[in-house]
């Protein structure tokens, strides 16, 4: 399926999302604080609308001290119905953090799953624009009495190299039907996009002057098309997001993907070669991982937590950007929990993550601290590595 940079990639794109999730079910947890708090309309008994109020916020308080300290709650409240509504709301909040935490790891599952799919259609999109590029052609022959007479090069997409390579290659073709890709539902929107999008574009009209156009400017409009085209125009967007409603967070993956296949090739590939990106060797211990480094990642949030404020006492943690928190628990996590990952790979691949996902300052704050974190740790004992080129807590 994927290689575990992805993985990595979509696990900490799940865990932000998680994270925002807990905000939000902690802006629910005192919304319902606050209704049980409010005047009852059916009593007729004289009601203290001001310390209601004042108890609703001792109780969101509490609720919140809670939390924040993740301990019991405080015995030393003596007002029962504060003490038992602030219960309530932990009780909900959790609940809500459950149900939230199980979606989201499921719903990762089957993004990570279809993604090859949507990589894979993108570059028969391409396929048919050549297609409709010989059909054209074709028609022009048969058809036209007196045809307006259009140079070779007119039809350059028709010929292209790269296509015609990917086209007849086994491996593509075995993933076409794995994944149930098929234009045919799209014979319509092809033609209209490449009247309304391909055509019109600027490095197209260049590459239908060209006489004869080498295998490397084949490749080269492929690329511009994948990126002003496919990944650019509303209306192509909008037939992703019909088939993957994670599309938002998928689209620069299935890029990369697509984009990958076609600067690998080198126009010697025999039709029976694996063109495709090796995604895994081994999608059953993949998966593993992608789930493991999502649940521990929140099984040690409080304990890494701590050891970051620890380490950055002049910031509150809460104030540190959240997507170098979840960045910065996950590394801890993968660097504790996987002994047969070198240190320094997890690390280079959060930095990596951090690059793209966050802050422009996030890489120097994310290297310096697991430098600093993955030792201490590994001094301790806490990290211990083992596996084939690697000596425990060498």
């Amino acid at each position: 399926m994927l290689n575990r940079r992805i993985l990595r990639v979509k696990a900490f794109q799940t865990l932000y999302a998680y994270q925002q999730c807990k905000f939000s079910n902690a802006n629910l947890a005192q919304d319902y604080i606050r209704e049980a708090f409010l005047p009852d309309l059916n009593t007729m008994e004289v009601q203290d609308k001001g310390q209601l109020k004042r108890d609703a916020e001792r109780c969101v308080q509490l609720f919140l001290s809670h939390l924040q300290k993740n301990t019991p709650l405080g015995s030393e409240e003596t007002d029962q119905k504060i003490r038992h509504t602030a219960i309530k709301a932990v009780d909900l909040y959790h609940k809500y953090n459950q149900k939230d935490k199980d979606f989201l790891k499921s719903n990762m599952l089957t993004a990570v799953e279809n993604i090859p799919g949507l990589y894979i259609f993108a570059i028969h999109i391409l396929l048919e624009f050549g297609a409709h590029v010989n059909n054209e052609k074709a028609k022009k022959r048969k058809y036209d009495a007196q045809p307006v007479i259009q140079p070779a090069s007119f039809y350059n997409l028709g010929a292209n190299k790269a296509l015609q390579l990917i086209d007849s290659n086994h491996s593509f073709r075995r993933e076409c039907s794995r994944f149930q890709v098929d234009s045919a539902e799209l014979e319509l929107e092809i033609k209209e996009w490449f009247r309304e999008l391909v055509k019109p574009n600027e490095e197209y009209q260049k590459y239908i002057a060209i006489d004869n156009p080498s295998f490397e400017q084949d490749k080269e409009i492929l690329q511009s098309l994948l990126k002003k085209v496919l990944f650019k125009s509303e209306a192509v967007i909008s037939f992703f997001q019909e088939k993957d409603i994670n599309w938002a967070e998928n689209k620069s993956i299935v890029r990369s993907l697509a984009s990958k296949v076609i600067k690998n090739l080198s126009g010697g590939e025999e039709s029976t070669d694996e063109i495709l990106p090796e995604l895994a060797l081994n999608w059953e211990e993949d998966k593993e991982f992608f789930q493991n480094i999502f649940n521990l990642t929140i099984a040690s949030e409080d304990e890494f937590s701590g050891m970051i404020a620890q380490k950055t006492k002049n910031w509150d943690v809460e104030r540190i950007a959240l997507t170098d928190r979840v960045i910065l628990i996950m590394a801890l996590t993968e660097m504790v929990n996987f002994p047969s990952i070198p240190t320094k790979v997890s690390i280079n691949e959060y930095i990596d993550i951090s690059k793209t996902y966050s802050t422009p300052k996030s890489k120097q704050f994310v290297n310096g601290l697991l430098d600093t974190l993955s030792k201490e740790l590994t001094e301790s004992g806490k990290i211990r590595k083992s596996g084939r080129g690697l000596i425990d807590n060498k």
